[in-house]
């Protein structure tokens, strides 16, 4: 792969001056979904497929991007002094934005680069593409650039890029995910205050298996932030009687204590699932280090109906992915992933039963959406590295 990438960059760039290769994951979230902007908890991993990055340093100001995903595109051009989010910039506007943010934190970047990306991820597919391409920037002008940054501050770097330049409301999880990923691990993460810890993820006899509707979803321009200031207004009404910060401060009981304070019964709904998605990635957390992979499947399932009634986030085609794969023996829970309106559904699939899965859930779902779905069978990964 490696030989492949660098090959093009030689035939794009020039093969002059130093060279460098860095890789950055994707991620899925087991379990914890929009709860990471509702100061509440979320559970994701980093995976072992993700976004490969060729680089140079240039001289002068000047950026060029290509990514090998879209190569429709061709080279796409930018300068250290043009940094303003542009439609006609494509993607380009993703590492764009970590540079620009890179700036806005006090280390201004004075020479250009060379940049040609691959990504192995499906596009649109919720794994965090546009995540990981932040990470693998914000990487780079580390490592190569000399910025002293941790990674932690790469994950905050790269929201901070997303939120004020690329103008989506996204919440901390994809970028500290992928930026702190650690093998075997998942990463339990309080997003109000940044306390972590690494759970390692032990299946056994059982594999996770990623199902892509196929459904492509663009964030800014989803239900995504109107969700968000949904949450804002019932917190700012439950507030009114009750000292919190957030709505991953309350428990089940408090919520249903306080909820008549919310003036709309959307508004109801989408506050109920922030505090029980919220409750119920402790307990599954809580369920993986007693080993009871049966309860957290559970939790899963639960989660999904959270997503699908209160949150209305999943649509026909994560719904029929979800429960087409409760119907399959050896299934122990299965869920959407991501931000909704599209993209993955996330399954712990018995490996015995792994094939049958991928089958029956396939055929169902061909005939239900009139396309087909692809299918992941993925393990659990690094955060982002140099490879040469």
């Amino acid at each position: 792969m490696q030989e492949k990438l660098l090959e093009k960059f030689k035939e794009l760039f020039g093969a002059d001056g130093e060279i460098r290769t860095y890789f950055a994951p994707g991620r899925v979230n087991m379990i914890g979904e929009h709860t990471d902007y509702n100061g509440g908890h979320v559970f994701p991993c980093a995976l072992t497929i993700g976004t490969y990055g060729v680089v140079r340093k240039r001289e002068d100001n000047k950026l060029r991007f290509y990514s090998m995903n879209f190569e429709h595109l061709g080279i796409i051009e930018s300068s250290l002094d043009d940094l303003k989010p542009d439609p006609a910039a494509d993607w380009t506007n993703y590492p764009k934005g970590v540079i620009w943010a890179f700036g806005e934190k006090g280390m201004k970047i004075t020479q250009g680069m060379d940049l040609l990306l691959f990504g192995n991820i499906p596009n649109g597919s919720g794994l965090s593409s546009s995540a990981s391409v932040e990470v693998l920037t914000g990487y780079i002008l580390k490592d190569f650039y000399g910025c002293d940054v941790t990674n932690q501050d790469i994950a905050l770097i790269g929201q901070f890029s997303e939120n004020k330049f690329n103008g989506v409301n996204c919440g901390i999880m994809d970028q500290f995910a992928i930026a702190m990923g650690k093998k075997g691990h998942a990463i339990f993460l309080d997003t109000a205050t940044l306390e972590y810890e690494y759970a390692p993820i032990e299946l056994k006899d059982a594999k996770i298996v990623i199902s892509c509707s196929n459904k492509k979803r663009g964030l800014g321009d989803s239900k995504y932030n109107e969700r968000r200031e949904e949450c804002e207004k019932a917190l700012e009404e439950i507030q009114q009687y009750v000292g919190i910060k957030s709505l991953g401060d309350l428990t089940e009981e408090e919520f249903e204590k306080f909820k008549s304070a919310i003036k709309d019964e959307d508004r109801v709904k989408r506050a109920r699932h922030a505090v029980y998605e919220n409750q119920r990635t402790i307990k599954a957390v809580e369920a993986l280090k007693n080993n009871d992979v049966e309860l957290f499947g559970k939790l899963m399932n639960e989660s999904h109906v959270s997503l699908r009634d209160d949150y209305e986030v999943t649509g026909i085609e994560l719904d029929t992915l979800a429960e087409e794969a409760w119907k399959v023996e050896g299934v122990i829970g299965s869920r959407m992933t991501g931000a909704g309106f599209g993209g993955c559904s996330v399954s712990i699939v018995k490996n015995d039963a792994v094939d049958t899965f991928i089958e029956q859930v396939g055929k169902a779902y061909k005939e239900k959406i009139g396309y087909a779905a692809d299918f992941y069978v993925v393990e659990i990964g690094d955060g982002p590295v140099r490879l040469a």
